[in-house]
């Protein structure tokens, strides 16, 4: 069961950001916290799982994740190149391995993310 409420820092040891960041997304309101009685950031358990995404987002820090389907998949030699038509007005494009593409059992009309970190794309189901 996730817990009620967490300290800033554990919020964003929890998000895998640092607490410079998680102050800096309150100021933005990227993020939704209350203060306690000493003034201090709490954020609620609700927020926290808002910000961590669904299932699998435990394993990567990436915080860019766009959900969509495939739109097309070609397979050439060891690599293959990855569409996919997320929901915001865009598509990702991700060229991964022969390998990985075979065991995320891509194919047009599945559902995906493409996961961006630093200059790398990533694929996961």
């Amino acid at each position: 069961m996730p817990k009620q409420s967490y300290t800033a820092a554990e919020a964003a040891r929890v998000l895998g950001v640092s607490l410079d960041t998680l102050r800096r997304w309150d100021r933005a309101g990227r993020i939704r916290v209350e203060r306690d009685s000493a003034n201090r950031r709490v954020v609620p358990g609700s927020e926290v799982e808002r910000l961590r995404g669904g299932e699998g987002s435990e394993v990567l820090s990436a915080r860019n994740r766009f959900r969509g389907v495939v739109r097309s998949i070609e397979v050439d030699g060891l690599l293959a190149k990855v569409e996919i038509d997320v929901t915001e007005p865009a598509r990702v494009v991700a060229i991964i391995t022969r390998e990985s593409a075979e065991e995320l059992a891509l194919e047009p009309g599945v559902s995906a993310a493409g996961v961006v970190k630093a200059t790398s794309v990533m694929v996961e189901r």
